[in-house]
């Protein structure tokens, strides 16, 4: 699969659910109204279409929500897809969590094939953790992050950057991570979805986040990748690696390999646009997936060379409509 731009797409994350655990304040409202369950895929269908896109060419696939493992048997669905990794189909199968329940499944995601795992922690602090992300508990967050080290799986941790409430705090979740042997990446918080604050109230430049770490650690850039589009640094204070993805200051679209699919069978073709494909009807309007392969085809064709975002005072709408937790980032 390559793209009008010459971009060879070899990494699909997929929304297995828009629901969560947790309300984190800059991803979604207190009070949101989720998908009803008749309008999702099954885990047959899942299975099925992301099948579809590791035989077109993918190699990374990697699971998201909302958060994934709150979906029901969603190890069915993981251990299924692992087939791909045995005929060695597929290079890497991961997921995004917030650690609620990595303590329940992270023996059997090892099990599955799953070597590595990116954990959303945005502070160290309970209460500031409950704060942000209004009903998680950062003391399970933890016990998750144990259970999966322990199971052998390498966690990187994510932490979105916000003004006023964790910016001093990095230096924190950077030394902590890198002595527990975790990469840390930060990421500027996106226009995506109403929520019930002001974005330009959170909106932190990592070039201003990287300028005040400097004071405190040497940072030199390494070419480093993992697939995604976080630019990478090495800490010499710690040895450690520190990711940035940064869509707001300096976009990562240019070398863009990546297409989003929901739980839905919508497939977005770019985070920060609202053109989308529906796979979902000619998945279901046969049994061979020709039509389907098709339908990706031409929604690969119309994939766009970078986003929109913009955050400032003239544009407090979200640049999109649908929250994160539609397409899981």
């Amino acid at each position: 699969m390559v793209d009008p731009f010459g971009r060879a797409i070899t990494y699909l994350r997929v929304s297995v659910t828009d629901r969560c655990d947790f309300r984190c304040t800059y991803c979604m409202a207190e009070d949101m109204t989720f998908l009803p369950k008749k309008d999702l895929l099954s885990l047959e269908e899942l299975d099925r279409l992301t099948t579809v896109f590791i035989e077109k060419g993918v190699k990374k696939l990697r699971l998201t929500g909302g958060e994934p493992l709150v979906r029901k048997n969603i190890m069915h669905l993981v251990r299924q897809i692992s087939r791909h990794l045995d005929s060695g189909a597929l290079e890497e199968l991961t997921l995004t969590t917030n650690g609620s329940q990595l303590s329940r499944f992270a023996a059997e995601l090892a099990d599955c094939g799953v070597k590595r795992i990116n954990v959303s922690v945005d502070t160290l602090d309970p209460q500031k953790f409950r704060q942000i992300t209004r009903w998680g508990s950062l003391d399970r967050v933890m016990a998750g992050i144990d259970a999966a080290q322990a199971a052998g799986i390498h966690v990187k941790l994510n932490a979105v950057a916000l003004k006023n409430f964790n910016e001093f705090e990095i230096s924190d979740l950077l030394r902590f991570a890198h002595g527990r042997g975790m990469d840390l990446t930060v990421i500027e918080t996106m226009p995506m979805g109403e929520i019930d604050g002001d974005r330009t109230d959170q909106y932190l430049p990592l070039s201003l986040l990287r300028a005040n770490l400097e004071k405190q650690f040497t940072l030199t850039d390494i070419p480093f990748k993992t697939g995604g589009p976080a630019r990478y640094v090495e800490v010499a204070e710690t040895g450690g690696r520190l990711g940035f993805i940064t869509p707001m200051t300096h976009n990562f679209c240019e070398s863009c390999n990546r297409v989003r699919l929901t739980c839905t069978g919508t497939l977005y073709m770019c985070l920060g646009q609202e053109d989308a494909a529906d796979l979902r009807t000619p998945l279901r309007i046969s049994e061979g997936n020709e039509r389907v392969s098709d339908a990706i085809d031409e929604a690969i064709g119309r994939k766009p060379k970078g986003h929109d975002f913009v955050i400032d005072r003239r544009t407090r709408r979200p640049a999109v409509s649908r929250h994160m937790s539609v397409t899981g980032g």
